[in-house]
């Protein structure tokens, strides 16, 4: 009795450790069995063969596609073991089906692949029974069905029928999926084992379980037959084959199998598949599906069943993905935290090869990721998922330049120029990330100091980086250019000008042929007021590259300083014609047709403009009661009476409160709503707004300067920009832009007005819109009018000083010069170097007589801007006024040469980026 339960007890420990493939104990547990047992010597040469032949593999793996090994000293004992065995056929069928299992193995080994297939088909591999047997026997028979595959792949078919390939190629991939099935059963089945010894053991401890590893045979079965189902050109096969796999409950062994998998499902999801291909992962697969080869035939269901299948996932709450892109972030976001969970971090020498595999296995599932979210403009999300890969980085350029990469396109700017910078240390001869940080900090940051330091490390880089040099000294010049227009005081501006200029001469000279050099070149020359020099280097821009749209608008600009406005006129209407959405163009073709063609034209175009908008920004006014129809549209339909027309005015309360009852004219509703309502509330008014895919951050409130629509930092980040005035692209204004953002929000909430939708810079057009339609008003004499387009940008931004700036000149226009005084005054508190209104505000105070106070102010404007021929002749009037004859004509005769080479409006409108 003693010696029977000792037997059971060996027996079943010889099972554990079979299963659990622990073969290095195999050989002292058969010599226990032995000495116990009598008549189990058959059963001991089994089990020596086969941990014999295992052992061998271990110490020397197969590798997938390596030629035939033939016989191996080493195998020698492991073929005498099994041929004892199998000669005297005294064991149990089940145990003699084990040993032919095992000698089949043998010969694919040694490389006789027909006489593996022989055994095979005497044991009867497919009627080997499933149900009711030990973890090791399903490990036997998932290996057998997967040698089978592989000694079919190996022999050559006899015949050259195309009918016999295809049914070849059929048996090797059903072999291969019959193997991963059942090799995911035996994984289960192991791992449940497993547990449950772990959990009846005693207090006692025991041995710490054993890790259990797949081997060559287990792991091509589980992943042989997608690689053939996507290399016969049966993509539908190989997907659902992917999801099978994924489907299964999940064990120990397989996680970074699953990981593999997920991630080459996610890589063929997003390259390889359309929304129109896509089928839900629960649904059967299509029969013809576009993804598929359509010469090949056969189905796209499974041709076989197996009596017992794995576990697999199922329930009511499990999410189920809708689309191709859903299904690929998903399976990205689950192999990004198993990446992150089994991380190698340590930086010993021996961990070295861990560290590496570790490295690439997580860079690729973020180069996924990146592909996925920058597909659907999710920047954001994008940058969170780099900025959990960082514990991989140290020392790895790549993942830090994804990161800086992808801050950029979320909008948090401040935050990539940090990161750049340890790219630029990573990598020190790649001279475009400082280009790169260059053009980051003369954007929307405003960094210039720092994007001059940025772009003298390109340009004393040396010969490593030669071929940048070009773009550095660009990069060079544009930040001069930009410090000279913030510099205040007019020696400084000169000086930076004058290195602006040496910097774009030497960018042109090693590199004529970049259209970017001679147009910069062009533009610094054009500020310079060096108009005929201009043109030509302009011109020189044009032929390089006709339809950039920054040279058309400089030339049309320098045609205008020239006062031939209805040649500029022509060239604004040509680059329309190729960028009919540029608002910066619609911006400068409305003056040109104020000075041309008359107020009617320039008022038809700023209506062109809110139709554009409306439909570019599907956005909600705030400021929108939707009553009335439009003002614009009313004047447009009555040109030839356009100056005639008589309209209340929108500064008498009764106009507002007895709208809704009067039916005449002049005492319907008021031109604020007018103009509105037919412009913004045509269509229904969203409940929520979605940004296209280049969304910009609220973190940031820089621009989006990619934008096809706003690609000016300086029109839209400083302010309303460069209508009125170049000073709104001071550095002093980007204070300032944020000071009126500030108080504009505090402005509205005191007025209950609904907060504005989506990011800042399409309200900021939408204003611009409503400034430019109010000075045509002025100019026409309006006060009326003008004062309902001027409210209009109130209630987007009440306390942007060119909002009151234009306050004060309707202010002006109505004879109310201490109103407008008032008005001046604040625009100047927000922003101090607008020069506008200090050049109106000066000429009030001398109207006033405040002569002294008035040349203050206009002297200050000076050095602000030397080129305004305005403000020079008003210092010019202010002097004369005060008996100063001589220093009033010196300043007449700059306003008139000013004046002859002056554009339509600024250069500096003109967006200055790398």
């Amino acid at each position: 009795m003693a010696t029977r339960k000792a037997g059971s007890r060996l027996e079943t420990e010889i099972e554990r450790c079979r299963s659990e493939s622990q073969w290095e104990r195999i050989p002292e547990l058969v010599k226990q069995l032995s000495a116990k047992l009598i008549a189990n010597d058959d059963m001991a040469e089994l089990l020596l063969g086969e941990s014999k032949l295992e052992q061998y593999l271990k110490e020397q793996p197969l590798r997938q596609g390596a030629s035939p090994r033939g016989p191996r000293p080493q195998l020698t004992e492991v073929r005498k073991h099994l041929t004892a065995t199998l000669d005297r056929g005294n064991l149990k069928s089940e145990f003699l089906q084990e040993s032919n299992l095992v000698m089949a193995k043998l010969n694919y080994v040694e490389g006789d692949y027909r006489e593996a297939l022989n055994t095979y088909t005497r044991v009867g591999l497919d009627d080997l029974p499933l149900m009711a047997v030990p973890p090791y026997r399903l490990r036997m028979i998932a290996e057998a069905y997967a040698t089978k595959g592989l000694c079919l792949e190996k022999l050559p078919i006899s015949s050259s029928t195309s009918n016999l390939h295809v049914d070849r190629e059929q048996d090797v991939i059903t072999c291969y999926e019959k193997a991963g099935d059942i090799a995911l059963l035996y994984l289960q089945e192991i791992e449940r084992v497993i547990l449950t010894n772990i959990q009846n053991r005693s207090p006692k401890p025991g041995p710490a379980p054993h890790d259990q590893e797949l081997g060559f045979f287990l792991e091509t079965g589980l992943q042989r037959a997608h690689v053939l189902y996507f290399k016969n050109g049966n993509l539908t096969r190989g997907v659902g084959r992917f999801r099978e796999l994924l489907r299964a409950v999940e064990t120990r062994t397989t996680q970074n199998l699953r990981m593999t998998i997920a991630r080459q499902l996610a890589e063929i999801l997003l390259r390889g598949m359309c929304e129109q291909s896509y089928w839900n992962p629960l649904e059967d697969p299509p029969c013809q599906s576009p993804l598929d080869d359509p010469l090949r035939k056969g189905a796209n269901t499974k041709t076989y069943t197996l009596s017992r299948k794995a576990r697999v996932y199922s329930g009511e709450n499990i999410f189920c993905p809708q689309e191709n892109t859903e299904e690929a972030l998903l399976l990205l976001l689950i192999s990004e935290s198993m990446a992150n969970r089994d991380a190698v971090l340590s930086r010993i020498p021996e961990h070295r090869s861990d560290r590496l595999i570790s490295l690439q296995s997580a860079s690729v599932v973020y180069d996924l990721l990146t592909i996925a979210l920058g597909r659907r403009g999710q920047y954001e999300m994008l940058s969170e998922c780099l900025e959990r890969a960082m514990k991989f980085a140290f020392e790895e350029f790549h993942l830090w330049y994804q990161f800086a990469l992808s801050l950029m396109a979320a909008g948090k700017s401040a935050r990539a120029v940090k990161v750049l910078r340890e790219c630029i240390r990573l990598k020190p001869d790649d001279a475009t990330i400082p280009l790169l940080a260059a053009k980051l900090c003369m954007g929307s940051l405003h960094w210039l100091e720092e994007a001059e330091k940025f772009a003298k490390t390109v340009v004393d880089a040396g010969e490593k980086t030669s071929e940048f040099k070009a773009k550095g000294y660009l990069a060079l010049g544009l930040a001069y250019s930009l410090q000279a227009t913030d510099a205040s005081l007019r020696g400084m501006q000169e000086v930076l000008q004058r290195k602006a200029l040496l910097a774009f001469q030497r960018a042109h000279s090693l590199s004529p042929t970049d259209h970017q050099a001679a147009f910069y070149l062009a533009l610094q020359l054009a500020i310079s007021r060096q108009i005929p020099e201009a043109l030509g280097y302009v011109r020189q821009a044009l032929q390089l590259q006709g339809d950039d749209v920054n040279s058309l608008h400089l030339l049309a600009l320098l045609l205008s300083a020239q006062k031939h406005y209805h040649d500029a006129l022509n060239i604004i209407d040509m680059a329309l014609s190729e960028y009919p959405e540029n608002f910066i163009l619609l911006f400068s073709k409305v003056k040109l047709e104020s000075l041309c063609r008359g107020p009617d034209e320039a008022l038809l175009t700023c209506k062109h403009m809110l139709q554009i908008w409306k439909s570019c920004y599907n956005l909600t006014n705030p400021s929108d009661s939707g009553r009335g129809s439009s003002l614009l549209d009313r004047t447009i339909a009555d040109r030839r009476q356009l100056n005639t027309i008589t309209l209340p005015d929108f500064s008498d309360p009764e106009t507002v409160s007895d709208s809704s009852s009067s039916s005449s004219l002049s005492r319907t509703e008021s031109p604020l709503h007018l103009f509105v309502s037919s412009h913004l509330h045509s269509h229904p008014k969203p409940d929520t707004f979605v940004w296209p895919p280049a969304a910009q951050s609220f973190s940031d409130p820089g621009p989006r300067q990619e934008h096809s629509l706003c690609n000016s930092p300086d029109v839209y980040f400083h302010g309303f920009p460069s209508l009125f005035s170049v000073s709104s692209v001071h550095a002093t204004s980007v204070a300032a832009s944020r000071v009126e953002q500030a108080l504009s929000e505090v402005a509205s909430s005191l007025q209950s007005s609904a907060p504005k939708q989506g990011p800042l810079h399409p309200w900021m057009t939408l204003a611009q819109i409503w400034l430019h339609a109010a000075e045509v008003y002025i100019g026409i004499g309006k006060p009326a009018e003008a004062t309902a387009c001027t409210q209009e940008a109130a209630n987007l931004f009440p306390m942007s000083h060119n909002v009151l700036y234009m306050r004060g000149q309707v202010a002006e226009l109505r004879g109310n010069l201490e109103e407008a005084l008032r008005w001046y005054e604040e625009a100047l508190s927000i922003s101090p170097t607008h020069v506008k209104s200090m050049q109106r505000l000066a000429l009030i105070l001398h109207q006033l007589g405040r002569y002294s106070l008035a040349e203050k102010i206009l002297r200050d404007a000076v050095q602000v801007n030397s080129t305004a021929h305005e403000v020079w002749n008003g210092l010019g009037e202010v002097l004369q006024a005060q008996g100063n004859d001589a220093a009033a004509t010196e300043c007449f005769l700059t306003a008139l040469e000013l004046e002859a080479s002056s554009p339509a409006v600024p250069f500096t409108i003109i967006p200055r980026v790398l």
